[in-house]
């Protein structure tokens, strides 16, 4: 079976090395030295002043949220995983669905401004398949209107805007470090944020609002993660440059070989440096996508449908029109795209497309 991603494993002696050395201090969880480690080497990497290791890239959402105590509407996309919006319902907020750019995928910046009512007090938006949103303009219509930013970038590991990491903008940055992704710690997230005050307030958060054994600075939840994910992500981050070139060499060699009239590919924003996340398809029809989807999955390839349907078809909301992202996420196909995967796979995912779409 050919799955749409496999998570990158290192080699088992390394990540050993690392267990080896948590059973020898017992010290399991609660800020250990393995999560200083890797929050300390991913702010070097990243070039980032303030980053918080967190168990999962939905509750880093969350944090940001609740640290920048919104209330009301949060505009956002309708094009990206379940945990954006869902993290805005959870929080108590309102989402409310601006339509997005047909070429990048991401939220279109031209449209926030006419969604934005005195109840607005912020704007989330997912840089999707690790592709810069149109981050000045949205950072200049949320100055005009003294609107928060949060950026969902949980698929954007490496990714650089203007020559620094695209976790440097906005009020807050979140990230995934689930298995899936780029660089993964089995499950793991981050938040990042220029502003020091918010990043202590949100450290007192992911621990209960600690401020010592026996004082409380925050509200607080349990957002700490352990030291054994900790040791996975600093043995995965030992092969970071070898997984980002791996996955921009398959991803090229998609984009030459799969020219086809039926297909077409996202269009990376101007300035962003891609890394390579996921490797989407978008077909001329739901009709061929379905075909092509049927004839993969005969040969026990299996690709995903990232993301459908539309986040403004959730039962829990009431349907907000995004006739745009409806139309695209019917369309659009994440082909197989992971480290091991082979050349001669590649070869075939691109073969029985191209004879799916050609009718052959």
């Amino acid at each position: 079976m050919i799955p749409v991603t496999k998570p990158f494993l290192p080699p088992k002696e390394q990540y050993i090395k690392f267990v080896d050395d948590i059973f020898a201090r017992n010290w399991l969880t609660n800020n250990g030295p393995l999560v200083n480690k890797l929050e300390s080497e991913l702010r070097d990497y990243l070039q980032v002043n303030n980053l918080l290791y967190l168990t999962n890239g939905t509750v880093a959402i969350q944090l940001a949220i609740k640290v920048l105590d919104l209330q009301g509407e949060i505009i956002t996309t309708p094009f990206s995983y379940v945990a954006t919006t869902s993290s805005i319902a959870w929080e108590q907020c309102h989402p409310v669905f601006v339509d997005i750019d047909a070429a990048t995928c991401n939220i279109d910046a031209s449209r926030i401004e006419a969604a934005i009512t005195d109840k607005t007090t912020a704007i989330l938006a997912t840089h999707c398949f690790g592709n810069a949103c149109e981050i000045d303009q949205i950072q200049e219509v949320a100055d005009r209107h003294g609107l928060r930013v949060i950026y969902d970038a949980a698929h954007c590991f490496a990714t650089n805007y203007k020559g620094q990491s695209i976790f440097n903008y906005g009020d807050i940055s979140t990230t995934s470090f689930h298995a899936t992704k780029v660089f993964h710690t089995t499950e793991g997230g981050a938040v990042f944020c220029r502003d020091k005050a918010l990043a202590d307030r949100m450290g007192f958060m992911r621990n209960f609002g600690h401020d010592g054994p026996e004082r409380f600075a925050e509200v607080g939840i349990n957002a700490k993660n352990s030291e054994f994910h900790a040791a996975m992500g600093l043995a995965v981050f030992n092969h970071i440059e070898e997984i980002l070139a791996r996955r921009k060499s398959q991803s090229l060699y998609y984009l030459d070989k799969l020219k086809s009239p039926d297909i077409r590919f996202i269009e990376i924003t101007e300035g962003c440096t891609f890394n390579y996340a996921y490797f989407p398809v978008i077909f001329s029809s739901e009709g061929k996508l379905l075909q092509c989807i049927e004839q993969l999955n005969r040969r026990r390839i299996f690709p995903r449908r990232y993301f459908y349907p539309s986040l403004s078809d959730l039962p829990y909301l009431e349907k907000q029109p995004t006739p745009i992202c409806d139309d695209i996420s019917s369309r659009v196909l994440c082909l197989p795209l992971y480290h091991t995967l082979a050349r001669e796979v590649q070869d075939l995912v691109i073969e029985i497309i191209r004879e799916t779409l050609s009718g052959e």
